[in-house]
């Protein structure tokens, strides 16, 4: 074994002068890093989408919604909820909200925006992460709205508001209800459709605005982990049946993940067929030193090495070509993923895309997947230029010497 290890090295290393051998392996080498690497790099960059898209949303729909089946309020302190709540199988926190439709006015300006009230258990982990200037405290007539919408009506801190329930507005014997607010915080997401449309408040307001009393439009769950979701999830199904409602995040959302996840397969089909040309590169390098090394191989034959070992010897030619460039392809892909992640050299156009630079987020399943699949089909790769290897006679091959 000790000789064909030897044998195999010394083939790819081509020591003697005018020899093509090196030259093939090193593309062949190459060929299959840049094929690894832009897979690896592209399913990153989908994880990191997903993910920065996920958070991004789950900041303002919690990641699991308790809502009524027919889309009516619920109470505020629900004894059914909260014994449900009580059983559950992993750590979260709840915030009761009431969301509607209002008009915002300043002076002469006006906009239609979503209101959110807020309890007070629970929202500092929607407005801790989001709000830029001023505070994340929502006191009694104290108001928070997006950096967008405050551009479009020229608004800031310390400035006067009021809200109107839309509802209201139209009845034709008055009694339209209204609310002055002072613009205490501004936040930012990213998320344009949000950052020009909502608003949030103290539920308590929201509940005189919109006439609500001690009812709310649902509750928001988030969990410390993602993974701890589906399990919460399954077990709020379980537990509550109509009128209650339970929703995740990604079901609110179904068409933008459905469209998320099918994106996954063209990626893999065009850039497997370049990790393809990497795989051509093997069988090509490799039936050129078959080609070169013809008579050694005769000599090596007569001598009484064994086509076994011959064999041995380009299979294992082919596994040193796959584990280089897979291990090339990584070393490139994490590089490069890690420049984009410190100095977030690509940016994006954040009205477009919600986030303002490429993210990426490397799944190491993925990639060792990703990685594995390089070396294997490296191996497949050689059985060919192999077999071509064990006819060779060693009478023909040594014919002229």
């Amino acid at each position: 074994m000790r000789l064909v290890r030897q044998i195999a090295f010394r083939h790819l290393k081509a020591p003697q002068k005018g020899s093509f051998t090196t030259f093939a392996a090193i593309l062949a080498i190459l060929g299959l890093g840049l094929g690894i690497a832009a897979l690896v790099l592209t399913f990153s960059i989908l994880e990191g989408f997903e993910s920065t898209i996920s958070e991004k949303i789950a900041q303002f729909d919690g990641h699991i919604r308790i809502e009524h089946f027919m889309n009516r309020t619920l109470k505020e302190n629900d004894a059914v909820l909260d014994s449900a709540l009580q059983k559950s199988p992993v750590s979260y926190s709840v915030t009761s909200y009431i969301q509607s439709p209002a008009l915002l006015r300043k002076g002469s300006n006006a906009d239609g925006v979503i209101t959110i009230g807020l309890s007070k258990t629970g929202r500092d982990a929607i407005l801790s992460s989001i709000v830029t200037d001023g505070t994340t405290e929502l006191n009694p007539k104290s108001i928070i709205i997006g950096k967008r919408l405050a551009e479009d009506l020229g608004l800031g801190i310390g400035d006067k508001i009021v809200l109107f329930d839309l509802q209201s507005i139209g009845r034709i014997s008055g009694g339209q209800r209204f609310r002055q607010f002072n613009v205490t915080g501004l936040f930012h997401s990213g998320l344009l459709e949000y950052d020009q449309t909502v608003v949030y408040v103290d539920l308590a307001d929201a509940q005189y605005i919109f006439n609500s009393s001690d009812r709310v439009s649902g509750h928001m769950l988030f969990t410390n982990n993602l993974d701890d979701v589906k399990p919460l999830y399954k077990h709020l199904e379980s537990e509550l049946g109509y009128p209650y409602f339970v929703l995740s995040w990604i079901d609110k959302h179904k068409i933008l993940f459905d469209w998320i996840n099918l994106q996954k397969w063209p990626i893999l089909i065009i850039f497997g067929m370049i990790s393809f040309v990497g795989i051509v590169n093997i069988i090509s390098s490799l039936s050129m030193i078959i080609f070169e090394k013809v008579r050694e191989i005769g000599t090596l034959l007569s001598l009484g090495l064994s086509k076994k070992h011959v064999k041995r010897i380009f299979l294992l030619e082919g596994l040193i070509i796959g584990v280089m460039g897979s291990l090339l392809g990584l070393i490139i892909a994490i590089g490069l993923a890690t420049l984009q992640i410190k100095f977030q050299i690509f940016t994006l156009p954040e009205d477009i895309y919600f986030m303002d630079h490429i993210p990426v987020k490397i799944n190491w399943l993925n990639t060792l997947i990703i990685i594995s699949i390089g070396m294997i089909s490296a191996i497949v790769a050689s059985l060919w230029p192999v077999y071509r290897a064990s006819k060779i006679n060693p009478a023909e091959a040594l014919r002229y010497e």
